[in-house]
């Protein structure tokens, strides 16, 4: 397993057992949420969620939410203990890990934004992006992983913009003036970009150590919440609960 789950997975051992959480006999529920559920109402048809591709996986602890997106998805229910015992093997497991972390953080009042945001707020949520990246960044080139179409809309528009994404059906289509590249580009995109927007499923499908430590990243999203606050990791998810 990558080192960086270890050091997660630390740290989030050593606050529960500084809390005496991890004594409890609590039990954690996730389960994938339907699109209106995750989402709400959109105008737009062209989000992941709405494809059918990946679900948000919904861990409670103590009545805090965290979510996480994944391809993999099903229920889970066991002890805090469990998780962070469980060996992460795959984007199932890894889903329910870091759905948990996400709601235990939020329970401790370490993070927030861990609910997805509804309706029309990703349209407002990249508005936003825009002036945080000329204002956080300058007028940078972005390579931004993960197809999230508003935020595709939105930069593209402002910045030269590359696009990675795993999905097949999105690879090679040109979205907003922007063709969309596959996995195999990300190292010549890496060395082109000076700043990397990183979608938080990294965390779950096993990709996130290509990520770190190469340019300036910023991270978006609900899934990442948790770890980004336990690694100073900086996040961008303006309309989020």
């Amino acid at each position: 397993m990558s080192e960086v789950y270890e050091k997660i997975r630390e740290r989030l051992s050593v606050l529960v057992r500084d809390t005496d959480l991890i004594a409890e006999k609590v039990h954690i529920r996730a389960r994938a949420l339907s699109t209106e559920e995750a989402i709400g109402n959109p105008e737009a048809d062209d989000f992941p969620l709405q494809k059918g591709r990946e679900r948000l996986m919904q861990a409670e602890f103590h009545g805090a939410l965290g979510q996480a997106f994944t391809d993999q998805y099903g229920d889970f229910e066991g002890t805090l203990l469990e998780v962070l015992e469980m060996p992460l093997q795959n984007n199932y497991r890894r889903s329910v890990f870091v759905s948990t972390l996400n709601a235990v953080l939020r329970f401790l009042g370490r993070t927030d934004g861990t609910i997805h945001c509804h309706d029309q707020e990703p349209r407002e949520c990249a508005l936003e992006l825009v002036d945080h990246v000329r204002n956080r960044y300058g007028h940078v080139k972005i390579v931004q992983v993960g197809f999230q179409p508003r935020m595709v809309e939105f930069l593209s528009s402002r910045f030269p913009l590359k696009v990675l994404d795993m999905d097949t059906d999105n690879i090679g289509l040109e979205k907003f003036g922007i063709t969309i590249e596959g996995p195999e580009a990300t190292e010549e995109a890496i060395a082109w970009a000076d700043l990397l927007f990183v979608t938080g499923t990294t965390l779950v499908n096993g990709t996130i150590d290509q990520f770190l430590d190469r340019k300036p990243v910023l991270f978006y999203g609900t899934t990442i919440a948790g770890a980004a606050s336990l690694m100073d990791w900086e996040r961008f998810c303006a309309r989020s609960r």
